[in-house]
């Protein structure tokens, strides 16, 4: 009889998730269209809706307004939306997947230094193959940056995690603490290639440090895909394991779930989605605890759901952001990194505290 009535009392919140996940993906998928499409026709070059098909190469005449339209779109306008839309969707499941295996909803990867060490690595790819040491490399400086963030990136992430688990438990303390100091000692090593930059290397750098879009191209789009392709895999293998997780490590692994594979998993994941972020952006803060958190509070924390769910929105958020960013100063540009920061700071407040407020009841 009680296990009867259990069944009955779970099958409509099941129901309910269920129904939940029917509309939440394909409601995203809609926005990020509508967004992808306000983007194309906002900018210093303004496409009116009428002449979009046309730019697109879809209907209309070749004349010379159309040639202009689709120069814009396709080598600028383009690529740059879907940078944007990737590099959102990676810092967003980066941080979607931090709050899962910390099970702390305050973690974000350039919140706990994660995007600082990848930033740092890529600067000092930077630097190094400018200088007459690296000389013979600087031709594959484009493919060293994403991979000298990656490194970075894994290897801060390792440092966090040891530094702040004990006996298979994570204190939350410890992690801010330890995220803060490893960010300080980024940015002191930043700081130090800033100094002994020349005009063009100091440039680079402080795109780092403010991040942008500026720089999309179709090269470093077809860099971040694959990774996109790689991760949204890993987030459908891992997805179930940090649902457990969220029990604590002995629930999960009487559930099956082989831990420390999961962790060693999650960290290369993590490290990669925020290294190739951060390679073609520079360090954006704020959209990994931005969007996880909000998405819990509307979806559910069902990873199964929220890793996708997470991509989408933090693709939506990216897009239009780095639309805000290119329209709200015309023909200037503000970098990305504030806006992000300038919505992502009031609300990772409100998250403390709310926390303060249910650890005081």
């Amino acid at each position: 009889m009680s296990v009867a009535a259990g069944i009955e009392t779970r099958s409509p919140r099941h129901s309910a998730g269920r129904r939940a996940a029917s509309f939440a993906i394909p409601l995203l998928l809609v926005v990020l269209l509508v967004t992808a499409i306000a983007a194309l026709t906002v900018g210093a070059a303004g496409i009116p809706l009428s002449r979009l098909p046309a730019a697109l190469g879809l209907a209309g005449e070749n004349t010379a307004m159309t040639a202009r339209d689709q120069l814009v779109l396709w080598s600028i306008r383009i690529p740059r939306i879907a940078a944007a839309a990737m590099i959102g969707g990676l810092l967003a499941a980066a941080g979607a997947i931090m709050q899962g295996l910390f099970r702390n909803p305050l973690a974000d990867p350039a919140l706990v230094g994660v995007s600082s060490g990848g930033a740092l690595a890529a600067a000092s790819a930077i630097v190094f193959t400018d200088s007459r040491f690296g000389e013979a490399l600087r031709v594959l400086q484009t493919e060293l940056l994403p991979l000298a963030a990656f490194a970075g990136s894994l290897a801060t992430t390792t440092i966090l995690y040891g530094i702040s688990s004990r006996s298979g438990r994570t204190s939350i303390a410890i992690f801010l603490l330890a995220g803060v100091a490893i960010t300080a000692i980024a940015n002191a090593g930043i700081g130090l290639l800033v100094f002994i930059a020349d005009d063009r290397q100091l440039r680079d750098i402080t795109f780092w440090m403010l991040g942008s879009m500026s720089g999309a191209t179709w090269t470093k789009a077809a860099v971040l895909a694959p990774v996109l392709i790689a991760g949204l895999a890993g987030c459908a293998f891992i997805a179930r394991g940090l649902d457990l997780l969220v029990l604590g490590e002995a629930d999960a692994f009487h559930g099956g779930v082989d831990v420390e594979r999961l962790k060693r998993i999650s960290i290369v994941m993590v490290s990669a989605m925020t290294g190739v972020a951060v390679s073609i952006s520079g360090v954006i803060g704020f959209v990994g605890i931005v969007v996880p958190h909000l998405l819990r509070l509307v979806i559910g924390p069902a990873h199964r759901l929220l890793l996708p769910a997470s991509v989408l929105s933090g693709a939506i958020l990216m897009v239009g952001a780095d639309t805000l960013a290119r329209t709200i100063v015309a023909p200037a540009e503000m970098p990305i990194g504030i806006l992000t920061a300038a919505v992502g700071a009031p609300v990772f407040l409100f998250i403390l505290l709310r926390q303060r407020g249910l650890a005081a009841l």
